[in-house]
């Protein structure tokens, strides 16, 4: 199948739900995508295609859904896979990054065993870029413990709301919508 039929399967699975979770906001939800092998499939392909050959030590899953493409890529390419959570979910010493969302303020950590402070690269998975909030968060947790992001691959990007320009890594979207 070619990279167009694949990227055009996986944005047919792509479910939109108005005023979800509140008035005036258009949703966009991956799990449309999971409900069917053959576009999981192609989501996967697409992805790894594209990071296969880049140099990183490790996979980090933003929460939530990042956890579900995280350990996907992780598996497939023999890398670690590190969470990033919403505060209070992991046991341990962590590191904290506050942050803003479209809807409120939340707090992400990562646990301090999770990276080495020597030269580690990582990929950053999720499911959406929207405001940019919670991705530049997880930029700078990661440079707060060491670690150099290679580049913040996720499945939807919502272009209207320029969550990009909050990032400093590389960014890769499969999906863009306006």
């Amino acid at each position: 199948m070619e990279k167009a039929d694949k990227l055009k399967l996986v944005s047919n699975a792509v479910k939109t739900y108005p005023d979800f979770p509140k008035p005036g906001i258009l949703f966009r939800d991956i799990f449309g995508i999971f409900k069917s092998v053959a576009a999981t499939r192609a989501m996967r392909d697409l992805i790894i295609s594209h990071i296969a050959f880049m140099n990183f030590d490790f996979v980090v899953g933003l929460d939530s859904r990042g956890f579900l493409l995280g350990p996907l890529l992780s598996f497939e390419l023999a890398k670690p896979f590190v969470p990033i959570r919403k505060k209070g979910k992991l046991p341990g010493k962590v590191y904290q990054q506050n942050y803003t969302l479209e809807y409120g303020e939340d707090i992400f950590e990562m646990q301090a065993d999770a990276v080495h402070r020597n030269n580690n690269k990582a990929i950053i998975v999720d499911d959406l870029l929207a405001t940019g909030g919670s991705m530049s968060a997880a930029e700078k947790l990661l440079k707060s413990a060491g670690v150099k992001i290679v580049e913040c691959l996720v499945i939807i990007e919502l272009k209207s709301l320029k969550g990009r320009s909050k990032i400093e890594a590389p960014i890769h979207s499969l999906l863009q919508y306006d």
